[in-house]
């Protein structure tokens, strides 16, 4: 197996574990609603924000795993999903601004969200580029 193929099977492992995070919270909350937060005294309207809003966190994540096949040609959704994450933790970081530092895990989901989803979205972009380049006629061995 060559030095391209191993890297693109261990992004493929790496966004498989990663996917993890926000498929597993996001089946938490839309299941069991605040309560991985501690913030079970929401009115019935905050609680199905919440919900609505792990669903969409469940999606996410989903879709992230539905890019290990051929991840090599899957750039364009990488991106995509990779912006969304981004402007969620943008958003999260107003709040922090705004409202204070929340707990260790809250900050571990913006470590994911601003620093490991944008380092996976390149190294996404160097694994799809190096393929390309690998499947032009012209290229050497």
């Amino acid at each position: 197996m060559d030095r391209l193929e191993r890297e693109r099977r261990l992004l493929q492992k790496v966004v498989a574990a990663a996917a993890v995070v926000p498929i597993a919270a996001g089946l938490f909350g839309v299941l069991f609603g605040p309560t991985l937060t501690g913030d079970s005294g929401l009115s019935v309207s905050g609680d199905s924000h919440y919900r609505y809003l792990s669903g969409l966190l469940l999606g996410i994540g989903l879709l992230f795993w539905s890019c290990i096949p051929s991840i090599e040609g899957k750039a364009a959704r990488f991106q995509c999903l990779t912006l969304i994450v981004v402007a969620g933790g943008l958003g999260r970081l107003v709040g922090l601004g705004l409202t204070g530092i929340p707990s260790l895990v809250m900050l571990g989901a913006l470590a994911m969200e601003l620093v490991v989803t944008p380092i996976l979205c390149l190294w996404q972009g160097r694994v799809a580029r190096r393929y390309r380049l690998a499947a032009r006629p012209d290229a050497t061995a």
